[in-house]
């Protein structure tokens, strides 16, 4: 299903034996240990006050899908909106350029839009629209929550539930990323919630503004997931409207509702 094939992550990076900041005794690993420990949570702290206080979030976002085997790469690019009304939140991606391998970039129309109980999929290429319940009518979860169960974007929701998915851990970064970026590893638990999709995720923290900045990930099939948010406005308004959406003409529109097997299938007038 195209929905789970757009939706796995990570790259399983090795972590070092080392210290955040420095070198420890080789003879005992517990100095070592608790200096990471002790940044670590420092800097999930830090992640967890910013995500807290975010309440727009506009960015340019590349996605990358590569399948190992089949020596296979695509790339889409688009842009990324989220943003909070009162107790709701909204996320929206348009996709509109894609490039296959080692072809020419070339336009392409396709949108995800989270309300934080449905999941809407508009795929103007073959003319189709899936809309998923993710949540009860009457409870709605966060988007950005919702959205990472389906597409690789973690680090911008509430740290108590990435601890519960994930084992998180520091990663020395390379001489030329250090001053920018700080690295997490996230091993996901046998009992988490996306144990079916992805083995593990990576994402790189960007220093000044606090939040994700590129995210890696490897799907339990060994496909690899890499977006890129570029260019990113915090904090600004945005419109509501622009999170509204008409289905058109002509296209088929497939419902799944929560937790029934039953699909319910329709033609937009």
């Amino acid at each position: 299903m195209y929905i789970k094939k757009i939706t796995k992550a990570v790259i399983v990076l090795c972590t070092v034996g080392m210290c955040w900041s420095g070198v420890c005794a080789r003879d005992s690993g517990t100095p070592c240990q608790e200096k990471e420990i002790s940044e670590l949570e420092k800097i999930l702290d830090q992640l967890n006050r910013r995500t807290t206080e975010l309440k727009s979030y506009e960015a340019q976002v590349e996605y990358r899908f590569i399948q190992p085997l089949l020596e296979s790469e695509t790339l889409r690019k688009g842009v990324l909106y989220y943003a909070k009304y009162g107790k709701r939140s909204k996320l929206r991606i348009n996709f509109v350029s894609l490039k296959h391998d080692d072809e020419k970039e070339r336009k392409y129309a396709e949108q995800f839009i989270f309300d934080g109980i449905w999941l809407t999929h508009i795929n103007y290429q073959i003319k189709s629209v899936k809309r998923y319940q993710m949540a009860e009518l009457n409870k709605p979860v966060e988007a950005l929550a919702l959205a990472s169960r389906n597409l690789p974007i973690v680090g911008f929701t509430k740290i108590e539930n990435l601890k519960k998915q994930f084992e998180i851990k520091l990663v020395e970064q390379q001489e030329s990323d250090a001053e920018e970026f700080v690295q997490l590893h996230l091993k996901v638990k046998p009992d988490s919630v996306y144990k079916d999709n992805y083995t593990s995720i990576d994402f790189w923290i960007d220093k000044k503004l606090h939040l994700p900045a590129k995210i890696a990930a490897v799907s339990t099939q060994e496909d690899i997931y890499q977006i890129k948010l570029l260019k990113p406005k915090i904090n600004k308004k945005i419109n509501e409207k622009l999170f509204e959406f008409e289905i058109p003409k002509g296209f088929d529109v497939e419902i799944i509702p929560l937790k029934k097997s039953k699909v319910k299938n329709q033609k937009a007038n």
